[in-house]
């Protein structure tokens, strides 16, 4: 990534190569480059499981919605395509009780979005028993943690902003 302006967390806190912030940003470039690769991994790795690239980005939207991040929720959107599923995913009021397995999956991943705390090892076991792999919980939960860091950093990078 040559131009730190077209990471998605940069994009989402609506600064530009122009704010007085720009000059401080490019002295970080390595670490807004590598944000946005574990972006890309997180999202859309070359072997996705069994959570697809359009699943990955709803859940990644779902949460930016709950956390009421929107700029990243909009570019979380765009990456789930014509996948109807997966649009339903994206929105926090829907629970996929049709699915045990998609069920458990969005269960898991709001509690986790919204109270990290409040996660005991019965939430694992409630993945497993709804048939989610452990491979795909360690997926989940890769993801998960990216989403959350992602949406902090965004954040942080907009008040910044926001106090120049």
């Amino acid at each position: 990534m040559s131009d730190i302006f077209d990471t998605a967390a940069v994009r989402a806190s609506g600064l530009s190569k122009d704010h007085a912030l720009a000059a401080a940003l490019s002295g970080r470039k390595d670490i807004l480059t590598m944000t946005q690769q574990a972006h890309d991994a997180a999202l859309t790795p070359d072997a996705p499981g069994g959570l697809s690239h359009a699943e990955r980005a709803a859940l990644a939207c779902r949460m930016a919605r709950l956390n009421s991040e929107e700029g990243l929720a909009v570019q979380f959107l765009a990456m789930i395509g014509s996948d109807t599923v997966a649009g339903q995913i994206a929105d926090p009021g829907f629970t996929g009780v049709a699915d045990t397995r998609l069920a458990a999956i969005l269960r898991h991943t709001d509690l986790v979005t919204q109270d990290t705390k409040g996660v005991v090892a019965g939430d694992i076991a409630a993945l497993t028993s709804a048939g989610v792999s452990k491979d795909d919980i360690v997926r989940l939960s890769e993801l998960v943690a990216f989403v959350s860091y992602q949406i902090r950093l965004t954040v942080g990078l907009r008040l910044m902003g926001e106090a120049l």
